[in-house]
């Protein structure tokens, strides 16, 4: 079990979920998108949003600022959390097309919302569960995409709902977070995105 937790908090980590998103996106959205545009805008977050987060992470570490990519120390969340934030504006900016993907585009709106508040907590020695974060603002924005396509993707949905007790239990089970933290960062995840659905359900 012990294993399973840990392996999890690392398949289900928040880098990952904004191009997981962008994944759910592309699979479920009703109309046509050329394969060579959706395999460029996968492209560029890959790189944005993973690769060039994870080699400054590295970075990062060698100079000492940060111990762990899951970032368990709130003190030293500032940094990464404000180059992550640059980041997903270079993606708001660069990569997603507001009038060819709004609902794309308001997802990675509500990710950087949700880094601002995370960023703002930090501010206060107030630490919210990235982790939770991630995997709830994926799970509203995948709730909001059925809705509005008007798709059935209840199991894809459930998935995700378990997703979020794996994570829940991870981070409980090795004392990276309290109870509060949780729900706290399910709250940031889940708000930006709830309340961005009004610009394009």
């Amino acid at each position: 079990m012990n294993f399973f937790l840990r392996i999890a908090s690392y398949i289900l980590h928040p880098l990952l979920m904004p191009l997981i998103g962008a994944l759910i996106y592309f699979a479920a959205a009703p109309r046509f998108i050329p394969e060579e545009i959706i395999q460029t805008k996968i492209f560029g977050l890959t790189v944005l949003t993973i690769l060039i987060p994870v080699v400054l992470f590295f970075f990062l570490k060698s100079l000492g600022t940060i111990s762990s990519i899951h970032l368990e120390n709130v003190k030293q969340r500032k940094i990464p959390l404000l180059l992550q934030s640059i980041l997903l504006i270079v993606v708001i900016k660069m990569v997603i097309d507001v009038y060819r993907y709004p609902e794309l585009y308001f997802f990675f709106l509500g990710i950087l919302l949700s880094t601002l508040s995370a960023i703002f907590m930090a501010l206060f020695n107030i630490k919210a569960s990235l982790h939770m974060i991630g995997i709830s603002g994926i799970t509203m924005f995948t709730i909001a995409l059925s809705i509005h396509f008007e798709m059935n993707l209840t199991l894809l949905i459930a998935g995700l709902m378990i997703a979020n007790g794996v994570v829940a239990s991870s981070r409980l089970h090795h004392k990276a977070h309290t109870g509060l933290e949780l729900v706290l960062g399910l709250l940031m995840g889940v708000i930006p995105q709830l309340t961005l659905i009004n610009f394009w359900l």
